[in-house]
């Protein structure tokens, strides 16, 4: 007799794997109705159907079947050698994450092809580094203060003011979330300042401190440090080296605050580092014996050295003989400020490092020695011979060391010829 249609199934599930169990009426040959259960076993890896009459039978025997597909062991067993492992081991790779391996091949291709190939854990990585939800909006300005705080009792003062003044330069420029801000756009920042390449780049070396600061505290994205993108500056410029003419450096030293000046006059005609006049004293000032005692735990070098007051610095210092203490009372910050102060007043465009290359400039073409030069200024001898030979001709050193407080109208200001 012809079986009757299975009804609507029932359901047992184990993990992702689900058994259906059909109850199923059959006619009898006294025509009447048996009720058997009928489970659908894909076990051999075809359906077929294992019939029981009693119902709890039919559950125990769809849970066992369920249990064998959810290990993967039924497939396995019908596979060979290494296609049955691979089966196995990937059913248990995927446990953990509850998802069926259909649907783990299904989305692997599709990663596949968006991706172009076999990149989806580059590019799982690279989402896990730059998910939006795990950055932590902040201002540039805050990040600036953040950063300068952290920096201050660490670093120097003098590097601490300069990176404070330089970066909330650059947040001046950019009111946003730093987060926000692109490669292209620091670029451009750093095209349009018209400095210098040694200032470019250490306004380009600040803000990579300032974004990798920010990466460090989740402010931008991993790896995405927009100062790291802008390009190299090279200081090299074959060669060339700034240098101020006797008239540039007469207009600063009168313009000059009474309390910078003898830090100007210092730098231009003895040749000291910024650093190193921070850190000096008048006690260190021997006009009388006419020199200036560098000591080595104020020199860049740690070596201490003796640099002669020339007649012209032995005028500037003059009115100061008496002082005592530090010849700058201020602070690196307050220094960066008078400097700007000087600049401005003067009209005179502010060259990095000028006053010391001025000097070992003039003074190399004055005395023609080399290894004087480099002792006075604690260089090397090969590094004065270098980059500071034939910069200026003798008689604009003779300029240059003529430059007197009384000697405002005297002056000629150089040629731009007569630097190159």
């Amino acid at each position: 007799m012809k079986r009757q249609k299975r009804s609507k199934p029932g359901m047992v599930t184990v993990g992702n794997v689900k058994v259906r169990i059909y109850t199923v009426n059959r006619p009898t040959a006294l025509e009447k109705m048996r009720t058997t259960f009928e489970v659908a076993d894909y076990t051999n890896g075809k359906r077929r159907f294992r019939v029981f009459t009693n119902e709890t039978q039919a559950k125990r025997e769809a849970e066992r079947i369920a249990r064998r597909l959810a290990t993967g062991e039924t497939t396995a067993a019908s596979m060979r050698n290494k296609d049955a492992a691979s089966y196995g081991r990937a059913i248990e790779l995927l446990r953990p994450t509850g998802v069926s391996l259909e649907v783990a091949a299904a989305t692997y291709a599709k990663a596949y092809a968006i991706l172009g190939g076999d990149a989806v854990i580059e590019a799982a990585q690279f989402y896990h580094l730059h998910r939006a939800d795990k950055i932590t909006p902040r201002k540039v300005a805050d990040v600036v203060a953040e950063l300068v705080a952290a920096k201050e009792g660490r670093k120097s003062a003098r590097y601490v003011a300069d990176l404070r003044a330089r970066l909330n330069r650059f947040a001046s420029a950019f009111a946003v979330d730093i987060g926000t801000v692109t490669g292209p756009e620091v670029q451009g920042w750093l095209d349009r300042l018209k400095v210098a390449p040694r200032t470019a780049k250490n306004f380009r070396s600040c803000l990579c401190t300032l974004f990798s600061f920010a990466e460090s505290h989740g402010y931008i994205l991993k790896g995405g440090n927009p100062a790291a993108d802008t390009d190299e500056i090279s200081t090299d410029d074959d060669g060339a080296i700034e240098i101020f003419t006797p008239g540039e450096i007469l207009a600063l030293l009168n313009a000059a605050p009474s309390a910078f000046q003898p830090v100007l006059a210092i730098g231009a005609f003895a040749g000291l580092r910024t650093a190193e006049i921070e850190r000096l004293e008048w006690a260190d000032i021997d006009l009388a014996g006419g020199f200036i005692e560098v000591k080595a735990r104020k020199a860049k070098t740690r070596s201490r050295r003796l640099v002669p007051v020339l007649p012209n610095l032995a005028q500037w210092l003059a009115p100061f003989a008496s002082q005592a203490g530090a010849v700058w009372t201020g602070t690196p910050a307050t220094l960066i400020e008078a400097r700007a102060e000087t600049v401005k007043a003067a009209k005179v465009a502010w060259k990095d490092n000028a006053l010391r290359h001025s000097f070992i400039s003039y003074r190399l073409a004055q005395i023609q020695n080399a290894a004087q030069v480099a002792l006075e200024a604690g260089n090397s001898p090969q590094m004065v011979f270098r980059h500071y030979r034939e910069l200026v001709k003798p008689a604009d050193a003779q300029a240059w060391f003529a430059v007197k407080p009384e000697a405002a109208a005297n002056v000629v200001p150089m040629t731009k010829e007569a630097v190159q």
